[in-house]
């Protein structure tokens, strides 16, 4: 196993994986789960298998959006599609707010966003990676958005001025950043006042062993970076949101998560079914 020691490592390896995901798309390969795992570990938050991936039955990134959704936007936009929820489904978005994506990958949250707030509103996609930023690009462009900038930056120091929009959401991202700290601080400054925070993310019921925290195919998949439940609304508290809520909206058996197990007991692997879950997060920056 991998030693996570830096926090670039991290960063480095996502940055790697997510880019090789978004070239499969590019070149019109299929999903962008679909046949990208290697010996470094998973592509994308979730695949196990190339059957799991290409049957879209991924037990994390599988079946998320509706049918009416995927008829919206590029196809390309959900084959790129990595997330562990709908945000945009669950944010209650208004005509002419302004959304940010953190981690927009390749652009259908942003996407669906830019619909639901219409021509007087705006969504912003924030992204670190090249591929993902071009697919996204050529997403837009097929989708005809005028309503809609990606940017190239961390979420760790987003490239927006505060008080600037009225919507953060995410999509199965905030888990993979080394300082979600800074992430959440980031967030509650560029948010105006009154504004909502509302993302989608794998979280933990419980503590995880070692051996899954430390394993880099397991953080690439969006395990071993994950926030306890109890932690996740205690660091929305102290980044100075209020009130904060996390709805669980899948729970996962631990069988079917990436990683490299094999020195961990069966019976360990059994107590941890159900404790890795996707959850819906919401918070408001107060007035």
């Amino acid at each position: 196993m991998n030693k996570l020691t830096e926090r670039e490592d991290v960063r480095d390896l996502v940055r790697k994986k997510y880019g090789e995901a978004a070239l499969k798309v590019l070149a019109g390969q299929g999903s962008a789960c679909c046949g990208t795992t290697t010996d470094e570990g998973a592509a994308c938050c979730g695949s196990t298998t190339n059957s799991d991936c290409c049957s879209n039955s991924d037990p994390i990134s599988g079946d998320l959006y509706s049918d009416t959704e995927a008829a919206e936007i590029p196809e390309s936009a959900i084959l790129a599609s990595l997330g562990c929820g709908n945000p945009t489904a669950l944010a209650q978005l208004e005509e002419g707010e302004t959304v940010l994506d953190l981690g927009s990958g390749g652009g259908i949250d942003v996407l669906l966003s830019a619909k639901r707030v219409g021509p007087s509103g705006f969504a912003y996609g924030l992204d670190m990676t090249d591929e993902m930023l071009q697919l996204a690009e050529r997403n837009k462009a097929e989708a005809g958005a005028q309503n809609v900038i990606f940017l190239k930056g961390h979420i760790e120091a987003i490239p927006l001025p505060d008080s600037s929009v009225d919507v953060v959401i995410s999509n199965c991202v905030i888990n993979l950043s080394a300082d979600k700290d800074k992430v959440l601080a980031e967030a509650f400054r560029v948010l105006r006042p009154g504004g909502r925070f509302a993302v989608s993310d794998v979280v933990v019921d419980g503590a995880l062993p070692e051996a899954v925290r430390q394993d880099m195919e397991a953080y690439v998949g969006c395990i071993a970076g994950a926030l306890d439940k109890d932690d996740y609304i205690s660091k929305l508290t102290a980044a100075g949101f209020s009130q904060v809520t996390l709805e669980p909206t899948r729970r996962y058996q631990f069988s079917q998560l990436p990683g490299s197990w094999s020195g961990l007991p069966l019976a360990d692997q059994e107590a941890l079914d159900g404790k890795v879950m996707s959850a819906f997060i919401r918070a408001v920056k107060p007035l």
